[in-house]
């Protein structure tokens, strides 16, 4: 996978012990001299290979942010609040972590002439009124993380048009795979998972008719690696599938991967909860070069094999 992406390089991973970073940090590490930052409030040391150097540091520590990027030539910046109702919940300790800390990085990126990889989020769409997402479809955010990944997406535009900072932003639908631990629509298939495989019964909010384009963790890796070495910078792009599935049909699917009979479980609606959402990726493929490769079914199989091998 690293052949798609920067070789001979230095780069720095913000959040590299987390789920996506350390999957990323292990495609770059073959051809690549890469430096892992994460002050493990929710990654893990054992996630980053022995071949990554590793500095344990919150990404907001702008002297030792300062002193990592002097080195760098591509920053990758995974490093994140990713809770949308932790967001609702102390809006403005996620808007620290999210958007002052990137702000941080984007203006010490400037300062070293480092490009950037940032991690934005479909969040930044809120409630579509239709489906398939372009870029180019209004950006109204329904909850402070979307509104902080949203700010994040155009500080990175503004860099780029400002300063002439090599930036590019990824917005990530739901992303899965091996790793990944629950929580919100990107970790629902981990939770189910794992309560299929407890024989707890698997809760869906609403009636499950609320549907959500999964993209696997392998696919989004692809992505930074093609964004790292892309002309087509000062950009954001969909990294998503263009595919979707109902919750009510993922939960029916766990089920029946997973052999059990556990009972699926349906209670009130989440207040503010996206119906629909799907990726519109045709600028991320004629610009990146980015073509989705795993199958949904595919990757699930390939998800709850790693959740059957972690419990044994």
């Amino acid at each position: 996978m690293a052949d798609d992406g920067p070789t001979g390089q230095s780069a720095l991973v913000t959040g590299g012990a987390g789920f996506i970073g350390s999957h990323l940090t292990d495609a770059l590490v073959a051809d690549n001299d890469v430096t892992v930052v994460d002050d493990l409030s929710n990654g893990r040391r054992d996630r980053v290979p022995d071949d990554a150097t590793f500095v344990e540091a919150d990404v907001a520590d702008r002297d030792d942010l300062s002193d990592l990027m002097a080195d760098a030539d591509v920053v990758f910046h995974q490093a994140a609040q990713v809770s949308v109702d932790r967001s609702v919940e102390a809006p403005v300790a996620s808007h620290e972590t999210n958007v002052d800390a990137t702000l941080a990085l984007l203006e010490l990126a400037r300062e070293h002439d480092v490009r950037v990889v940032l991690a934005s989020s479909c969040a930044v769409y809120g409630q579509p009124e239709s489906v398939p997402l372009s870029e180019s479809d209004l950006l109204d955010p329904t909850s402070p993380y979307g509104l902080e990944k949203l700010t994040v997406d155009h500080y990175a535009r503004l860099y780029h048009d400002l300063y002439d900072l090599e930036t590019v932003a990824l917005r990530y639908f739901n992303v899965y795979g091996p790793g990944q631990a629950g929580g919100d629509y990107s970790g629902v298939i981990s939770v189910f998972l794992e309560k299929a495989a407890a024989g707890d019964p698997i809760t869906v909010h609403g009636d499950g008719t609320q549907t959500r384009d999964f993209v696997h963790v392998e696919d989004v890796v692809r992505a930074n690696l093609l964004a790292a070495t892309t002309d087509h910078v000062g950009e954001a792009y969909n990294v998503g599938t263009g595919e979707s599935i109902s919750i009510r049909d993922l939960a029916e699917l766990v089920l029946d991967l997973t052999g059990t009979d556990a009972e699926i479980v349906h209670t009130d609606a989440r207040p503010g909860d996206i119906q629909h959402s799907r990726a519109d990726v045709s600028k991320a493929r004629e610009r990146l070069g980015y073509d989705p490769t795993v199958a949904f079914r595919d990757g699930l199989d390939g998800t709850a094999d790693w959740h059957r091998t972690r419990r044994e």
